[in-house]
């Protein structure tokens, strides 16, 4: 039996660094690239609605267009790259930027202290809607997004998908609430919730669960990279390397399970081939063809209504030509148009080498 490949993009999150993802993107639109899933979760999560319900029928330009309008002029684009993140890093978080903006700055806030968050969403929000139409997101033809974010009561995964869920600028903003950078929770549907990145930053299972009777093509960025040879100097670098190493793809695990799966499939298959032959023999007996009839319902469960593996994975990992720990706080726009740039060559060559291969 032939089965239904689907495509799947993961998007992972990182906050500045999500400018990269929408590089990988635009060079994914050139190769014209049609994607039916797309998971994501914190600001892969805005840049996954900004893909599925672009205003305009040019998302990948849009995209462009909202990382742009995110950027922050005041920062001098003659800077070396680490005291521009500094220097960015460091107004922003006094000043805010276009996204967040600090509780002090408003004008109805009485005691900034006492409150569990640091940063309010709404310029986010507004910048959000200027770019999306939700309707979009819910017609059959665009790609199904599957949004990931933690409860913070029970500390476990929340799931929204555009199959089900009607999805808003809500589940966007709650997969976007990253409480470590101060950022408010969102209250969707009764529940509070945070970034989904607070339980796993690549959510390839969500795809694969999605739809498990279906097999995968998965492009997956993976914006934090998994080697630095040379071990960190000082605190800032011990920081740096920390959260690299835990926001980094995990993935391979769910890799090993999807190869010893396509092999149990395989064996299935040359199973069921021979008790059907025996079957279709006349040498079963009643209880024996009983017996075959029941393993035929199990066999189809397996294989039909599950099974579904994935073939073949594009991994586009970005690189680092030195750490410094503010670069997913680094709004300035010479990185962000930086990073859209290095997004897009890096996927033009993953993309060509795999096409070759």
């Amino acid at each position: 039996m032939v089965k239904k490949i689907e495509t799947v993009f993961v998007l992972q999150g990182g906050g500045a660094l999500g400018a990269y993802e929408c590089g990988v993107y635009k060079a994914m639109s050139r190769h014209k690239i049609k994607l039916d899933i797309i998971t994501a979760t914190s600001i892969g999560s805005v840049n996954a609605a900004i893909m599925t319900g672009s205003k305009n029928d040019e998302p990948a330009k849009a995209l462009e267009d909202f990382w742009l309008s995110l950027a922050d002029t005041v920062t001098s684009s003659h800077l070396p790259d680490k005291a521009r993140a500094v220097a960015s890093v460091t107004h922003a978080s006094i000043w805010g930027n276009k996204a967040f903006t600090p509780r002090w700055l408003s004008p109805n806030v009485s005691d900034s202290n006492n409150s569990p968050y640091i940063y309010d969403n709404t310029r986010l929000r507004n910048k959000i809607n200027e770019y999306v139409d939700f309707e979009r997101i819910r017609r059959p033809a665009s790609p199904r997004i599957i949004i990931t974010c933690t409860d913070i009561q029970n500390g476990k995964p929340t799931i929204f998908d555009s199959k089900y869920d009607n999805i808003t600028v809500d589940h966007i903003l709650a997969s976007a609430g990253y409480p470590y950078y101060g950022i408010q929770w969102t209250k969707v549907s009764g529940r509070y919730l945070w970034d989904g990145t607070l339980l796993s930053n690549t959510p390839l299972i969500d795809a694969i669960n999605a739809s498990p009777d279906s097999d995968k093509n998965v492009y997956l960025v993976d914006l934090f990279p998994h080697v630095q040879e040379e071990l960190p100097k000082n605190m800032e670098e011990v920081w740096h390397r920390a959260r690299d190493i835990m926001f980094f793809d995990k993935i391979e695990h769910t890799l090993r399970v999807s190869n010893m799966l396509k092999r149990y499939l395989e064996l299935l298959g040359d199973m069921h081939k021979i008790t059907t032959n025996y079957l279709d023999s006349g040498k079963a007996d009643d209880n024996m063809k009983q017996k075959i009839l029941e393993m035929e319902k199990t066999y189809h469960k397996l294989t039909v209504e599950r099974g579904g593996i994935i073939r073949d994975i594009v991994r586009v990992e970005r690189k680092e030509d030195a750490p410094y720990l503010f670069e997913d706080s680094d709004f300035s726009l010479a990185t962000i148009k930086k990073l859209i740039r290095n997004g897009e060559n890096d996927a033009n060559k993953a993309i060509d080498l795999h096409l070759k291969n």
